[in-house]
């Protein structure tokens, strides 16, 4: 992301910066990556290394099942029910080395604040709308946003109203604009499908000067502690730099589109190690007069596809309703049900909107997703025969 900066700054860092009363603010240098990746300065009222206590709450490790059998599967997590907050109500679903996939239906709102420092956070939003609220400041998210959340950030999510339903992605590595969208200075190009105006840096600070018992819930090694402060996390006067949450609009994504079927990576949204993430969005279909509108039979030899489908109008799907997701493996083809591709002549848009993650490698599945499953799902390329 670009350089950002709010609050009050010195006029340099490292030097004195001093409150009112004369004592001295603390400067923290905020990094992902050493001393040599993107980086934040803040200037606290407090020090951010005081704790009054701690609390270990025990392992997240998701547990996954080994040796599952290789099909095409299709979870529907419309029935599953509202259930804690946006933490505690994750349910893991499936992941790998790379990165975790939790579904949440969220219950109630947040009364700790969260630190992951396992990983970057991409949270799609599917249906709430609220507030995310961090120590860089606070950000106004609708229906339809990503929110990425570099590790390490503090941050709570206050929401208009309950349920909410959400994607919550742990990336074990950083979470970036695709390479290829951007020039060496790291502007966003003209062939992206989106601008650096389309993302939502925090747009204010709100600066806590309090005492009291705050609890920020902390997630490093896979396990949970809970550290007790004697002020307000969200201590910051000032800051600046290349490091801070920042949302994205699902509906802000500019798709590209062509004369003939475009492949899957023209709906690439964001790039992280070992996967990418996808946006389908309502576009024009190809405009060929004997354009094929719909994805062609595609082997998946080298990744596993999830489709978190956002409405029921996927033309290459049959039996999807909204908040399905289908995993589509490595190692066997997949594309177009029977009858989809004859449904599709003709057709000049699509109002699909989904959001796809591919991994690259094998995604390992939990317990909680095969509760969810439509066991039926592999059949539905059956053709019938005379």
């Amino acid at each position: 992301m670009r350089y950002h900066r709010l609050g009050s700054l010195p006029k340099k860092h490292h030097i004195q910066f001093r409150k009112p009363d004369g004592g001295l603010y603390t400067e923290q240098l905020f990094s992902t990556r050493g001393f040599s990746g993107p980086m934040s300065t803040l200037y606290h009222i407090n020090q951010p290394t005081e704790v009054s206590g701690w609390e270990d709450r025990g392992s997240v490790k998701v547990t996954y099942l080994e040796d599952e059998p290789l099909r095409h599967r299709h979870l529907k997590s419309r029935p599953m029910e509202p259930k804690g907050d946006a933490i505690s109500g994750r349910i893991p679903l499936m992941g790998n080395s790379d990165m975790e996939w939790h579904q949440v239906v969220v219950a109630e709102p947040m009364k700790s604040f969260y630190k992951n420092a396992d990983g970057d956070e991409i949270l799609f939003v599917h249906d709430g709308s609220g507030v995310l609220h961090s120590m860089f400041g606070r950000i106004t998210f609708k229906p339809g946003d990503y929110l990425v959340i570099p590790r390490g950030v503090i941050y709570r999510l206050d929401f208009d109203a309950h349920p909410v339903r959400m994607i919550a992605l742990v990336s074990y590595g950083p979470v970036e604009i695709p390479r290829r969208y951007r020039n060496e200075y790291g502007q966003i190009l003209e062939h992206a499908p989106y601008k650096e105006r389309d993302f939502r840096a925090p747009e204010a600070l709100d600066t806590f000067d309090e005492g009291g018992d705050y609890e920020v819930v902390v997630r490093a090694r896979n396990r949970l502690t809970a550290y007790k402060f004697p002020y307000h996390p969200f201590d910051v006067v000032g800051w600046d730099g290349y490091v801070f949450p920042y949302a994205f609009s699902i509906h802000d994504f500019q798709p590209i589109t062509g004369k003939l079927h475009m492949p899957p990576p023209i709906h690439q949204t964001f790039h992280a190690a070992g996967f990418v993430v996808c946006s389908f969005c309502p576009r024009m279909l190809d405009y060929h007069p004997e354009a094929v509108a719909i994805p062609y039979a595609h082997s998946n030899v080298d990744s596993d596809e999830v489709l978190y489908y956002c409405n029921d109008k996927f033309g290459s799907r049959k039996g999807i309703e909204e908040g399905s997701i289908t995993l589509h493996p490595l190692g066997i083809p997949h594309g177009p049900q029977p009858g989809a591709v004859e449904a599709a002549l003709g057709h000049t848009k699509t109002e699909e909107l989904a959001v796809m993650v591919d991994t690259f490698h094998p995604l390992k599945l939990t317990a909680n997703a095969l509760e969810l499953e439509d066991p039926a799902y592999w059949q539905s390329w059956k053709t019938k025969r005379s």
